[in-house]
């Protein structure tokens, strides 16, 4: 393998010679009655802004179109893996779809619980039935999605890295190509830290590249939440920005339609639904101008920069964005 790999490197065309890993949805099911308190949090709920105009990509084991807060909403859909259909029928990105771009308003059975609901949604299934992937489907889902001109990614979906483990070349060249289009990505952190015992895991790969976008977890509390990986590898990984990830209420499959989850994955979706808002609110607001206007606007909530990044995610207020554009 080590001579193959040798050989290969060597090529021009070839970024870089490495086994082709398997990445994996990033949540766990919960039973927990606290909901919406995510929109409260990041002051979405007086944001003014809904997204509109704004493309969000949502990269994970699809969405139940039938769904009824998705009924009659147009949806780009594309199918990337071995799949039987596009319809997710495991639940994962369907909740993270709800959480980016799903309805504010409460409806007749369940409340507001979407950042960006006039978003535009894209959705590329690039995990399996099983909840699962080869990495080429998650890069080609990545690739159509800034070639769908989509001004932002959620990637709720990785693989855990070793100690010491480098981010790769792979992906750090599709952040910052998406970054130089206009699009930014933001990934799951992981869940692999056990903090209840003083186990900090490093941030997951792909939300490890310099160019993606880490997104931690935290509490009602604004506490970290005990499963979110932090930036403890010393050869790169770092965490840039946390969000609501525990006891988070969304859509789902049915029979039960919606669904009180934890997990990074549920952290990732309400900075992609956010970074939707600021993107509407400033049209010089793509690509690395989005990452700086979140990471400037995050609200500090005493976490170590190891833990929660800039701070926790913030939707822009009234007079945000245009007021700061200079008109001629």
């Amino acid at each position: 393998m080590a001579a193959v790999q040798g050989i290969l490197s060597q090529a021009e065309e070839v970024i870089e010679a490495r086994p082709e890993y398997y990445l994996y949805a990033i949540a766990a099911h919960v039973d927990d009655s606290q909901r919406t308190w995510g929109l409260d949090a990041t002051g979405v709920v007086d944001c003014p802004f809904t997204g509109k105009g704004i493309k969000v990509a949502i990269l994970d084991t699809g969405v139940d179109r039938r769904h009824p807060d998705f009924a009659g909403r147009t949806i780009v859909e594309k199918l990337f893996v071995d799949a039987s259909s596009l319809t997710d029928v495991v639940g994962h990105g369907t909740h993270c779809a709800g959480t980016a771009v799903g309805p504010r308003s409460p409806g007749v059975v369940a409340p507001g619980y979407g950042c960006a609901p006039d978003a535009e949604l894209y959705v590329g299934k690039v995990l399996n039935d099983a909840g699962f992937a080869e990495e080429g489907s998650v890069a080609e889902g990545i690739e159509w999605a800034t070639e769908q001109g989509c001004h932002v990614i959620s990637l709720s979906l990785g693989r855990e890295v070793r100690p010491g483990e480098k981010p790769t070349p792979f992906y750090e060249r599709l952040g910052k190509t998406a970054l130089d289009m206009g699009c930014l990505i933001v990934a799951a952190s992981g869940n692999n830290s056990e903090r209840t015992s003083g186990s900090i895991a490093p941030v997951s790969e792909p939300a490890n590249s310099p160019s993606i976008m880490a997104v931690g977890a935290v509490d009602p509390t604004l506490r970290i939440a005990f499963f979110s990986n932090g930036a403890v590898n010393p050869a790169g990984g770092s965490l840039d920005i946390v969000a609501p990830g525990t006891s988070v209420f969304s859509s789902f499959i049915a029979p039960k339609d919606y669904e009180i989850l934890m997990g990074t994955s549920m952290a990732c979706p309400h900075v992609a639904g956010v970074a939707a808002l600021w993107a509407e609110s400033d049209p010089a607001l793509r690509g690395q101008a989005l990452w700086d206007a979140l990471v400037a606007s995050a609200k500090p909530i005493g976490l170590p920069k190891r833990d929660g990044g800039a701070g926790l995610v913030q939707a822009p207020t009234k007079g945000a964005g245009m007021a700061r554009v200079p008109t001629v």
